[in-house]
């Protein structure tokens, strides 16, 4: 029986809340829920904590596994009505409930979590309680899990805005109870936002408010239901790359004058010991043989979206094998930038136009994967760090772009 609220202690006041967006998590809710509660009771014993459960009304019993976990902070569900699905939705939910309880800080994470510990939701919350009105994870990633980041979210939302904010769209979050009130008057809001692209909505929105954000470190890595980036992606690369392109043209007359970016306050004392992320299998061929099919299907949106140059750069690298196959990340960039030139005056479908990106982000994720086989972590993140100050040198093509058009 569907029920959108089940708040069995009443809570009607809270100073700390946590959240545990899901959807069919009923095998793996109970762990950072556990967590949670461990961590509220250990370092915010004098607060008045809530852990919340936001769901999308899960088939799989969900709502009775989280609610049936023991634990001595009250717990809230709440739910999205039958058939409303999306990420973002459940954070709608999040903060009109957040708005109401009057919360100070508010923590975010992942249901399929298997790495968080209790210390993590004191280095997502402690922040937010010191003058931090946004905090973003720092944890190890094996170099090719969150390729979407490493490629697109983070070397754009850092050259455009100006945030070296490692992990914009990272999951696990805090934000001050303040920020809800924003989220919820924001004209900003569609299908994508919804769902996949609620992540990168909240990060940007927070840094176009101007708000005190920080990076805190998780002190592990991340460990979740691992993706190989050749696969298992789709609509969420449609929905998180649509959204940073929408917003670009709502915040123009921000990022229009970020020239360089500068380093995010990192809250802790580092990561001590590093343990090592669990390995994630990458399919080079099927990477390799998705950028050749892209030349079959999108060809001509390439040619509408791209100046002619590039364009001529992509024939080339059509013929290109794949031992010298390579996709240097200047021209990565400002592949990139025309997209986003071209999405803002509706050159062709905008969906079409994403999707056609998902082979060049095929390609380019071969190319990277390539570069750094024989590199530790360390190293493949020195990389990134390297691609995107290439993006931010090359912004000076975007401004004139798009001022152009």
């Amino acid at each position: 029986m569907f029920e959108a609220e089940v708040n069995a202690e009443k809570i009607e006041k809270a100073d700390f809340v946590v959240c545990i967006p899901s959807y069919n998590e009923a095998d793996s809710i109970d762990f950072p829920t556990k967590m949670t509660n461990e961590g509220l009771t250990k370092y915010f014993p004098e607060k008045n904590s809530v852990i919340i459960n936001c769901d999308n009304n899960s088939p799989d019993n969900t709502k009775e596994a989280f609610l049936n976990t023991p634990t001595q902070v009250p717990k809230i569900y709440l739910s999205t009505p039958p058939g409303v699905k999306g990420k973002g939705n459940n954070f709608k939910n999040l903060f009109k409930k957040v708005v109401d309880l009057k919360a100070e800080a508010v923590v975010v994470v992942d249901a399929d979590l298997k790495s968080i510990t209790p210390q993590w939701i004191k280095h997502l919350g402690e922040p937010l309680f010191n003058d931090f009105s946004y905090v973003a994870p720092l944890y190890v990633r094996h170099k090719y899990d969150g390729t979407i980041t490493n490629s697109i979210a983070y070397p754009l939302s850092r050259a455009l805005y100006g945030r070296r904010v490692r992990q914009p769209i990272g999951g696990d979050f805090g934000f001050h109870g303040s920020l809800a009130q924003v989220y919820l008057e924001s004209p900003l809001w569609d299908e994508a936002i919804a769902n996949f692209g609620i992540d990168i909505w909240m990060t940007t929105l927070a840094f176009n408010h101007g708000v005190q954000i920080c990076q805190s470190f998780m002190g592990r890595p991340k460990i979740h239901r691992p993706k190989d980036p050749g696969s298992d992606l789709g609509i969420m690369f449609r929905e998180v790359v649509g959204s940073i392109f929408n917003m670009m043209k709502h915040f123009e007359s921000f990022w229009l004058g970020i020239r360089y970016s500068k380093p995010t306050s990192i809250y802790g004392f580092g990561l001590g010991e590093v343990e090592m992320p669990p390995k994630v299998n990458v399919d080079m061929d099927l990477l390799f043989q998705k950028f050749h099919d892209g030349f079959g299907q999108c060809k001509e949106i390439w040619k509408s979206v791209l100046v002619e140059n590039l364009y001529k750069k992509l024939l080339e690298m059509e013929r290109m094998t794949e031992r010298v196959f390579t996709f240097p990340t200047d021209l990565w960039a400002r592949i990139l930038y025309d997209f986003t030139v071209a999405y803002r005056d509706s050159v062709c479908d905008p969906g079409l136009m994403i999707d056609s990106i998902l082979p060049l982000y095929f390609g380019r994720t071969f190319s990277f994967v390539k570069r750094t086989k024989s590199m530790s972590t360390r190293q493949a993140e020195e990389a990134i760090e390297e691609d995107c100050m290439t993006f931010e040198m090359t912004k000076p093509y975007l401004i004139r772009r798009w001022k152009k058009n």
